[in-house]
């Protein structure tokens, strides 16, 4: 599978210090059901999701597609990463044309606090900049949502726009790889 640009995919797995970023197997369908049923997880993307509905309609092999990214350590699945194009309908852009790649990461409970969403996120932006080059993302978080806008600023995001959208206030910052100098 491919992606406008001719980037093929899944890339090769993307080793980090601790973790594995790699494309989804019928292997990860169980975490990535108690990973959308989790109270703890749904309560930033608006609501858990029903656990037999998520049985019923989880495919084989979740994720499938171009920019996810299955989080793996020590060999089960603890979240995942997305590098997805920013819908249109979606409020406030860096480009007219709506043309930008939006970050997004979830992770199980247990796993959180430790850094992994950082180390996952940085490795995910650098396969991104040598994949896209040049290429901005974004990253839409609630303001509210501390450990993710620490995080935001940390990979070194810096806020484009601030907005209302599912009924809280949002923040959109913007992240661009360094390009090589002299």
């Amino acid at each position: 599978m491919t992606e406008p640009g001719c980037v093929a995919w899944p890339p090769d797995p993307i080793g980090t210090a601790r973790l594995l970023l790699r494309g989804s197997e019928a292997r990860d369908r169980a975490a990535f059901i108690e990973l959308f049923a989790s109270p703890e997880v749904g309560a930033h993307i608006g609501g858990a999701r029903p656990r037999d509905a998520l049985e019923r309609s989880v495919p084989e092999v979740p994720g499938r597609r171009w920019g996810f990214f299955v989080v793996e350590l020590d060999g089960a699945m603890i979240g995942t990463i997305t590098l997805d194009h920013r819908a249109a309908e979606h409020a406030d852009h860096l480009r007219p044309d709506a043309g930008e790649t939006e970050l997004g990461y979830l992770f199980l409970p247990e796993a959180w606090g430790f850094g992994y969403a950082a180390e996952a996120c940085a490795a995910a932006l650098g396969w991104f900049a040598a994949a896209r080059p040049g290429e901005p993302v974004v990253l839409r978080t609630r303001i509210d949502n501390s450990p993710s806008m620490h995080l935001a600023r940390r990979l070194g995001f810096t806020e484009v726009a601030r907005f209302e959208e599912y009924g809280a206030e949002q923040w959109l910052g913007a992240w661009s790889p360094v390009g090589p100098t002299g």
